[in-house]
């Protein structure tokens, strides 16, 4: 059985930054693309980040040059690093996994094959 499990979240001020994790279990880590998502109250499922696992990084725009994703394949974890946050940011982060996954739709969230039930981060001002 495929397990994601997220943590890392909390409140944070604005300017500050946070590391989520992602500890992944039942399937073969090393073979399948990692990603982030977020969802804000009342809004879309947001695509966040995504790495494959050739370690190849995609960014949503609005993320860039503020969060990196990283994996640890060994450990079977998967972390994203927040720098800079803003009250925008503030939502519920999600990590997913997809084993089979074209470069193009990295950002789709029905591409993921499994994921986890979120971390709640809230950003103040």
């Amino acid at each position: 059985q495929v397990h994601l499990t997220e943590s890392g979240g909390g409140s944070v001020q604005a300017g500050g930054s946070l590391r989520l994790s992602c500890a992944v279990s039942g399937l073969t880590f090393s073979r399948y693309t990692l990603g982030w998502f977020r969802q804000a109250p009342g809004k879309e499922r947001e695509f966040v980040a995504a790495i494959k696992w050739n370690r190849a990084t995609v960014y949503g725009d609005s993320v860039k040059g503020r969060f990196t994703i990283s994996r640890d394949n060994p450990l079977n974890m998967v972390y994203l690093l927040m720098n800079n946050l803003a009250p925008e940011h503030t939502a519920i982060y999600c990590c997913a996994a997809a084993q089979a996954i074209i470069q193009g739709l990295l950002g789709v969230p029905s591409q993921y094959d499994y994921w986890g039930q979120g971390t709640h981060i809230t950003v103040s001002s």
